[in-house]
């Protein structure tokens, strides 16, 4: 409709131009320029479409026909392995027809193939792979032959984490070589190109090294924002806190100030995706009788659902306390949930949590949001709040 519109109207100036002075041709020529560059613009924002998106991991065993692909528009398939010695990429059996799969309940989800995963060992490799220009093009490659095999959209980087600056510079490094790779291969084949995407952590600094801003500007879509795992029972065992909460009054690490710091670092808020965890930790405290954020504690809780980090996820969580009868708590400050029970004290985000989270997505003008991940929701009512808070 809006190409229409400015065809007619650069067809009328034309017509009115005719016999015209020399400077009135110049006029002409800009007041085209200007409609043009309008016109892009219009196309460029127009594609850009706000993010409901979720990972599946496939050692969940959570089927694949079990999503339910309406409430999301993308959809990562989490994750493929790096091999130690060649550097190609191979995917579990059960992602080799996960984009047919999700598209049978929604045709237009665009799905991503994701790569490595928070594993010390596979960040180790990617280190490796990243060193070498010959190393990085076969990587970029195989990538790029998987997501076109087996039918994916795009691919993302799960790298936790570059550790050093030689890291983040080879990152840099990585991602223009690949996003080249993505445009000669898009126009060789005729395909649309693929996406480009990465998790990165909460904040653009890990310890002394800074994620490369500017590349990451230049070369991905957008970055998936892991706004999670502040704390743990296992690195914070003294005190109950919230890992995942979007607001610090104290000054802390939270979802809030990690945006902010990757706008100080120049990311545009368009090409960030915010992250929403589907599990909790559980703590075990100390005095029953104290039993809010920061209360005394022992470390990890043992129960029911609770791996040895003290990961549960929220199904678990709503188990837990429909058996036990816990108490629940929503904090609308720090914008996180929890129960306790017992020893047992829980940090996670409900329905609330997650509706309040969204909502500050879309007020701040991000890209939208993702979830770890989807096998870990309780009958969908996680996603459910945050599609229908997106709207």
């Amino acid at each position: 409709m809006y190409i229409c519109t400015y065809i007619s109207s650069i067809q009328a100036i034309r017509s009115k131009a005719q016999g015209k002075t020399k400077m009135g041709r110049q006029t002409l020529t800009l007041i085209l320029l200007l409609l043009t560059t309008t016109t892009t613009l219009h196309l460029s924002t127009a594609a850009q479409t706000n993010i409901k998106g979720a990972y599946w991991f496939q050692e969940s065993e959570f089927p694949v026909s079990s999503i339910d692909s309406s409430l999301f528009t993308h959809l990562f398939c989490a994750f493929a392995d790096i091999d130690s010695t060649t550097y190609k990429l191979s995917i579990p059996s059960s992602c080799s027809s996960f984009t047919s799969t999700v598209r049978q309940s929604n045709p237009s989800i665009i799905t991503l193939l994701s790569i490595a995963g928070g594993n010390q060992s596979r960040s180790s490799i990617l280190s490796s792979m990243a060193r070498q220009s010959s190393s990085r093009k076969t990587f970029i490659d195989s990538s790029i032959s998987l997501a076109r095999t087996y039918g994916f959209s795009g691919l993302d980087l799960d790298w936790e984490y570059p550790e050093t600056p030689t890291d983040m510079t080879n990152l840099a490094t990585l991602i223009n070589e690949w996003r080249t790779a993505i445009n000669e291969e898009a126009q060789t084949s005729g395909e649309s190109a693929l996406l480009l995407t990465a998790a990165v952590s909460a904040t653009p600094t890990l310890n002394s090294p800074s994620y490369p801003v500017s590349s990451i500007n230049a070369g991905m879509d957008f970055v998936n924002i892991m706004a999670y795992d502040f704390y743990a029972p296992t690195y914070t065992p003294q005190v109950t806190s919230a890992h995942a909460a979007l607001k610090d009054t104290s000054g802390g690490i939270s979802g809030s100030s990690g945006v902010t710091a990757w706008i100080n670092a120049g990311l545009p808020v368009n090409k960030m995706v915010f992250g929403l965890p589907f599990y909790g930790y559980a703590w075990e405290h100390s005095d029953e009788a104290n039993h809010g954020l920061g209360a005394p504690a022992t470390g990890v809780a043992t129960g029911d659902g609770i791996d040895s980090s003290g990961a549960i996820s929220f199904k678990n969580i709503k188990s837990f306390i429909e058996s036990s009868g816990a108490e629940t708590v929503y904090d609308s400050e720090v914008v996180v949930s929890y129960c306790y029970s017992g020893r047992i004290w829980i940090g996670y985000d409900d329905v609330e949590a997650v509706g309040a989270k969204v909502s500050y997505v879309k007020e701040n003008g991000l890209r939208g949001y993702f979830a770890w991940s989807v096998d870990k929701d309780d009958n969908w009512l996680l996603s459910q709040k945050a599609s229908t808070t997106m709207g």
